[in-house]
């Protein structure tokens, strides 16, 4: 499994209702692509935090991920709910459960 974590800073325009607005969106369109299996989207609850906002985004492959960075939804995404709400990014890739034969004592 590949975990693709991302921070945001905010413009200073963004208020409350419209952090609210972009955790919602995040959710409704990034899980419709078919690559996805799990996204998640939220405030940091540091309030004088520089990266208040963040979304995490779980596919099975590195492949997958890329097939996700391409996807016409995550472009859409990007241009209606990223670029006109945040400053900079922040975004980092985890990978999990590397192998099926793990065994924890």
């Amino acid at each position: 499994m590949i975990h693709h974590v991302v921070f945001f800073k905010l413009k200073p325009e963004v208020d409350d209702h419209k952090l609210e607005e972009m955790i919602r969106s995040t959710r409704s369109m990034l899980l419709k692509i078919p690559e996805v299996l799990s996204v998640r989207s939220g405030r940091n609850i540091d309030s004088t935090s520089e990266w208040p906002f963040f979304l995490t985004v779980e596919v099975e492959t590195l492949e997958k991920l890329r097939m996700y960075v391409e996807d016409p939804v995550h472009l859409k995404y990007l241009e209606k709910v990223i670029k006109p709400n945040t400053t900079a990014r922040f975004a980092l890739d985890f990978q999990t459960d590397p192998s099926k034969d793990l065994k924890y004592s």
